[in-house]
């Protein structure tokens, strides 16, 4: 997993239902692509646009910080609020669209400052709920939380090693903290509601197993660890024989006797050096072709020739196989009650969350209502 997803996942692990708290951003510094897990396609956003048509970057609308965004319950909510959380990602918006058709910009700008809105009145009410119940949650349990679920990444992280990724990453711990803690109060808040009312039972479980087959299908899998070596194709004067010449010279060391895994730490230009290049277990269709051909083809323990990726140069070694088969009840029974308890959970928080905001007092300034949102128009 890399650092940014599990920075995120500290914060989806606390929150139910509330994604209004999760992080979104970008490393301050893009990390050297690796073959060790699947890349994400970028964002595409095609448009054809005639001539007199001027593309626009989508902008934040202009409010005075101070002025009233909502009043809920009788609390104002400022544009300020509302702008710390809007900008961020109408700045994303721009960055991923590049530059968009005005009427296209506009209106997803609309739909965003909504669905942030609306986020930010949920937040308000289940702050009220949880000052009515009484329920407090400590700086020193958002830490636990936090610490144990870098302790059980893979590999494990300290909280201070977790603390020095989300520096790298452009994040502020002390604020993720403080997200965390919000997070685990509303958690708290609808676990009070739930009570009682969410039982997943093994028959429960069992029907679900039997109806949905292949989603317990497991594709065949290998565990490999690789060495990669990246040409340098920043200095016109670097020689594109180095690289080669670095791998050819590693795989011999490595015929030698030398230590996989600490040429690996060593040498490796991929993020997973650090863990002695392994990429832990994968299925066909999750690298690139050359690399996932070549680890398929070897036996257990063996080490591959060079191979050529559009990442730079490889050795691979495969240290674990699993067949194809299909995962028993027995097996994913526990995973599966999880599964549909916290699918429950969710459709229960939903439903809930309706209730409070229609039982609240919520009031737009004029010219702020909402207004039913038509879908942004499709780019082709």
């Amino acid at each position: 997993m890399s650092s940014f997803v599990f920075i995120q996942r500290v914060l989806v692990c606390v929150v139910v239902f509330f994604a209004a708290f999760g992080l979104s951003c970008k490393p301050k510094s893009t990390e050297q692509a690796d073959a060790n897990k699947p890349q994400p396609a970028p964002a595409k956003i095609e448009a054809e646009a005639k001539a007199d048509v001027n593309l626009v970057e989508p902008q934040a609308p202009e409010e005075p910080a101070g002025s009233v965004a909502v009043t809920v319950n009788g609390a104002d909510i400022t544009e300020a609020e509302l702008q710390k959380l809007l900008k961020p990602q109408l700045e994303r918006m721009a960055q991923q669209g590049k530059q968009l058709p005005p009427a296209f910009a506009q209106t997803l700008e609309k739909q965003l400052r909504q669905h942030v809105l609306d986020r930010i009145i949920i937040g308000r009410l289940l702050d009220e709920k949880a000052k009515e119940a009484n329920i407090v949650v400590t700086e020193e349990e958002a830490i636990k939380q936090i610490t144990e679920l870098a302790a059980a990444q893979r590999p494990p992280l300290s909280l201070e090693e977790f603390k020095k990724k989300t520096a790298e990453y452009g994040q502020n711990f002390d604020e993720l903290k403080q997200q965390a803690r919000k997070g685990m109060t509303y958690r708290k808040v609808m676990e009070v509601q739930w009570a009682g009312k969410i039982n997943i039972t093994e028959e429960d479980a069992k029907k679900h197993y039997d109806e949905n087959p292949t989603k317990f299908e497991v594709k065949e899998q290998v565990r490999a660890s690789h060495i990669l070596i990246t040409p340098d194709t920043t200095d016109p004067d670097a020689d594109p024989n180095q690289a080669k010449a670095k791998i050819q010279d590693l795989l011999e060391q490595i015929k030698d006797g030398a230590d996989f895994a600490e040429l690996a730490k060593a040498n490796s230009d991929g993020p997973s050096a650090a863990r002695g290049g392994d990429l832990d277990f994968f299925p066909r269709g999750k690298m690139a072709p050359p690399f996932e051909k070549a680890a398929f083809e070897l036996e257990v323990g063996k080490v591959s020739d060079i191979v050529e990726t559009r990442f730079g140069y490889h050795i691979i070694k495969v240290t674990g196989h699993k067949d194809a088969g299909t995962t028993s009840f027995e097996q994913a029974r526990d995973n599966i009650i999880k599964q549909l308890t916290q699918k429950k959970q969710s459709e229960f928080s939903k439903k809930y969350l309706e209730s409070l905001k229609a039982e609240a007092n919520i009031v737009y300034p004029p010219g702020k209502e909402p207004t039913p949102l038509t879908p942004a128009p499709v780019l082709r």
